[in-house]
């Protein structure tokens, strides 16, 4: 499956108030499950616990949430994932030829 295929298929799950035209309920919906990503990785730190299989499997299904509203948010824009990824990958290529991966700034 790619991008494009993700995003049509999780389009076909999405149920939210004036899906089509409303880009704030995915935004936030990916800030509370990133935000619910780092809680674990918080937890296994403060616990001194070690990245065991149920931690990288609850991980794994987070991802997959945040997926899931990166998705929403690319049709609610109008936006193929595969675009998005597309041209991520072009922009990080670049910076490694001009050797300014660990830089700062949005536009280096």
């Amino acid at each position: 499956m790619n991008f494009d295929e993700y995003q049509s298929k999780a389009r076909e799950t999405a149920i939210y108030p004036n899906k089509g035209n409303n880009l704030v309920y995915p935004i936030l919906g990916l800030n509370g499950e990133a935000g619910e990503v780092a809680e674990k990785l918080k937890k296994l730190i403060r616990d001194e616990h070690y990245a065991d299989a149920d931690f990288v499997k609850s991980i794994d299904k987070e991802l997959g949430d945040v997926l899931w509203y990166i998705a929403a948010i690319c049709s609610e824009l109008g936006i193929s994932m595969n675009g998005v990824a597309h041209r991520n990958i072009r922009k990080l290529e670049d910076r490694k030829v001009r050797n300014v991966l660990s830089g700062s700034g949005d536009n280096r």
